[in-house]
């Protein structure tokens, strides 16, 4: 059984493995684009790196540019939290103890 020292120690791992997680999520790219128009690149941890905008869409009005952006960045940013997300849960999967009586607590994050 785990006792409250080896709880925190449990603890303080899981903290440091998200932390490490999360550095190496800045390096993880993903991309989302509008058509052949607009590309936009973002980390794992949702910060837009780069956006690609093709010389046909520089001659789009702005609506439409704004349009072809904002699509291409929720496509990205929707990617870049799916892999945060799974890799986050997989973090708190292997710090939730297995406490004899009650259910997996890691299961939760499947």
């Amino acid at each position: 059984m785990l006792g409250l020292g080896g709880f925190k120690e449990k603890l303080e791992a899981a903290k440091r493995k998200a932390e490490e997680t999360k550095l190496r999520l800045d390096s993880v790219y993903v991309e989302g684009s509008s058509g052949d128009f607009v590309k936009v690149i973002s980390t794992a941890n949702s910060r837009v790196m780069q956006i690609i905008v093709s010389d046909e869409a520089k001659e789009f009005a702005q609506d439409e540019l704004c349009r072809h952006i904002q699509i291409a960045t929720n496509e990205s940013l929707e990617k870049a939290r799916g892999i945060y997300e799974v890799e986050m849960a997989a973090v708190a999967k292997d710090a939730m103890p297995n406490i004899p009586g009650m259910p997996n607590l890691g299961s939760m994050f499947k």
